[in-house]
């Protein structure tokens, strides 16, 4: 401070305010990452996992994981084999009907789902919930607890349905002369309510019935099963 009051800025003040708006500036260039990293730790969507093994069953493991928005990956191979996942998406209703029924069991929190009785070798099946932090799971072969079967039907025909993809898939790739047969195989399964999400099938039923390198045959089966479908929304 000089005589009269005037201020003098010194060299060392410029310096400190220079440094002052550069940490500014840094720390606003920061704050994206920041909120990013606040959001990557923010608790997770619930989400439910089914799995399933079984040696020398075909497939002899499956697992479907599901969160509540109905986004999730199914996976299925041979107990040996490594994993290889692929993205799913079920409808919201499924989704909510499966998290109710997830709800109804306590979320798998301390509940027993494997019958005391003897019974054959089904898979071993585990239930995992997980919500944030939180993760419960209960396994059972068998179970006499009427909302586990139904939620246990649900998962595995939604399994069903992606096998048959699998299946199909397969066919299209190595085996055209067996589009026929693996197309009477999913009419069956229509006639004998084995699907839940049968609409996931839709996609590549349409790339065998507009592709004319397939056999007429397996055309109008595709083409038939997805108005089939489509009719039953």
């Amino acid at each position: 401070m000089t005589r009269g009051g005037s201020l003098t800025i010194t060299a060392g003040s410029k310096i400190r305010r220079l440094c002052f708006h550069c940490f500014l500036t840094a720390m606003l260039a920061l704050a994206p990452g920041l909120y990013t990293l606040q959001a990557q730790v923010t608790p997770s969507v619930p989400r439910l996992t089914f799995t399933k093994s079984l040696k020398g069953s075909s497939p002899e493991y499956m697992a479907l994981s599901i969160d509540a928005h109905g986004q999730g990956t199914y996976d299925s191979r041979k107990l040996d084999d490594p994993s290889a996942p692929r993205p799913l998406q079920i409808s919201a209703g499924t989704a909510a009907r499966i998290f109710l029924l997830a709800e109804s069991l306590g979320y798998f929190r301390s509940v027993e789902l494997n019958s005391h009785h003897k019974v054959a070798n089904m898979g071993m099946k585990t239930l995992t919930y997980e919500a944030g932090n939180e993760t419960s799971k209960v396994q059972y072969n068998y179970t006499e607890n009427r909302t586990a079967q139904q939620l246990t039907d649900i998962l595995e025909k939604i399994g069903n349905v992606e096998e048959r993809i699998s299946q199909l898939e397969y066919a299209m790739k190595y085996d055209p002369l067996g589009l026929p047969q693996a197309l009477l195989q999913i009419e069956e399964g229509l006639d004998d309510n084995d699907f839940v999400e049968p609409v996931l099938m839709i996609p590549t039923l349409q790339r065998i019935s507009t592709n004319s390198r397939f056999m007429h045959l397996a055309q109008s089966r595709a083409e038939g099963i997805v108005l089939r479908v489509q009719g039953n929304r």
